[in-house]
């Protein structure tokens, strides 16, 4: 019995079966900005993916954008509530998703190209690393100081500025490097290789590469100083954008606002 399923099981994994499978299409529509799509554009270029990178193009004086108004009134942003980024799968029989949330859409991204870990335990830590590097992000928001704060004076803004960069930001990354010391590993070969979690690259690797050097232009000489006791993950950045794929893209993307 055992042998008659292996056999039937292998005549039905024939190679014009397995070659009938094609890579899913896939469509990123966000503004003409790095801003939240940002690290999917990266998971693609690391993972060498196809995709139209829709771009909604605005006027920087106001931000108004007359594509963007377009698409909602198309419903092709109804997934993230009218908003962008959206990601628009569409697989080889021609079913249709969209996915909203620029986490949701890095973390379907990262599992498509197994950079979720390589067990559930992984994959949680994973998780773990990534969502430090969002609490750093969303704490420099709550603190206030970019350009479009609008209820602090310049005086109030340089001065939570300099707290951020040189004591919060600090704080918080020095913490976060003593983590991936224990979670990551330094890769055996001479590329300079490093991983916050396992031993293989990973969403987190990306998500670290991301808070530490595609910061916005004008925070990143403050970003690198916050960041510079912190050996391990300034080698992770390094080694994701070191990548063949992702050195690629960070040359040959366009140049935005932010």
């Amino acid at each position: 019995m055992a042998l008659t399923f292996l056999a039937s099981a292998a005549a039905l994994a024939t190679p014009s079966t397995a070659l009938a499978a094609s890579p899913p299409k896939l469509s990123l529509r966000y503004f003409d900005l790095r801003g939240a799509a940002e690290t999917a554009r990266v998971l693609l270029a690391l993972g060498d993916m196809d995709y139209d990178d829709v771009r909604y193009k605005f006027d920087p004086a106001t931000f108004k954008s007359e594509a963007f108004i377009a698409a909602k009134e198309k419903d092709e942003l109804i997934i993230n509530l009218n908003r962008a980024p959206v990601l628009a799968v569409e697989d080889g029989d021609g079913a249709k998703t969209e996915i909203g949330q620029s986490k949701a859409i890095e973390r379907y991204l990262a599992k498509k190209m197994g950079l979720m870990g390589k067990t559930a335990e992984e994959e949680a830590v994973v998780d773990c690393i990534a969502e430090h590097c969002r609490d750093v992000k969303d704490a420099a928001m709550r603190k206030g100081f970019s350009q479009f704060t609008k209820d602090k004076t310049d005086e109030e803004k340089a001065a939570a500025r300099e707290e951020w960069f040189k004591t919060e930001m600090p704080e918080m990354m020095k913490k976060i490097n003593t983590a991936v010391e224990r979670t990551g590993s330094i890769g055996d070969g001479d590329d300079g290789s490093c991983f916050a979690v396992g031993t293989e690259r990973s969403y987190a690797d990306v998500a670290v590469w991301a808070l530490l050097q595609d910061c916005p232009p004008a925070d990143l000489a403050d970003t690198t100083g916050a960041c510079e006791g912190c050996a391990r993950l300034n080698a992770i950045a390094d080694s994701v954008a070191a990548h063949p794929g992702v050195a690629r893209w960070l040359k040959e993307r366009p140049e935005s606002m932010f």
